[in-house]
């Protein structure tokens, strides 16, 4: 889904003008863009580096927590952020942003909260001590 934000951002943000320009080409929009680009790829790095120690059968729960956390509480600022980029428009029914918005928030709590990722990645990193 943060795939989504950005290429939706981008999509809306070429076309959408705003004081005679793409407003892509204001600086608060590009950084909102910039910033969706590194949480999808640090999410996405750190999914496979999860995958990579299960692969390897090797103890990963530590690792999968902290990419389950990244990348939902990342998707969940790639979703604000793509609201604000569409501005009021994002928020009418039916719109994909719309959509991903209401969605992301559930991504924080099914195959546990973030609340349970923060306590899985402490124990196991307490353990690791």
């Amino acid at each position: 889904m943060i795939d989504a934000c950005l290429h939706e951002s981008i999509a809306y943000a070429s076309e959408r003008r705003q004081f005679g320009k793409a407003i892509i080409k204001h600086q608060t929009i590009r950084n909102m863009i910039a910033d969706m680009a590194v949480d999808r790829e640090a999410a996405g790095l750190l999914t496979w580096s999860a995958a990579s120690l299960k692969d390897k059968k090797v103890e990963f729960s530590r690792e999968a927590s902290i990419a389950k956390l990244y990348a939902t509480e990342a998707l969940n600022r790639c979703a604000y952020a793509a609201l604000q980029v569409f501005g009021g428009y994002g928020y009418i029914r039916g719109n994909k942003i719309e959509r991903i918005y209401r969605d992301a928030r559930v991504t924080t709590i099914y195959e546990g909260t973030s609340e349970v990722q923060r306590m899985v990645i402490a124990r196991e990193t307490e353990s690791e001590s």
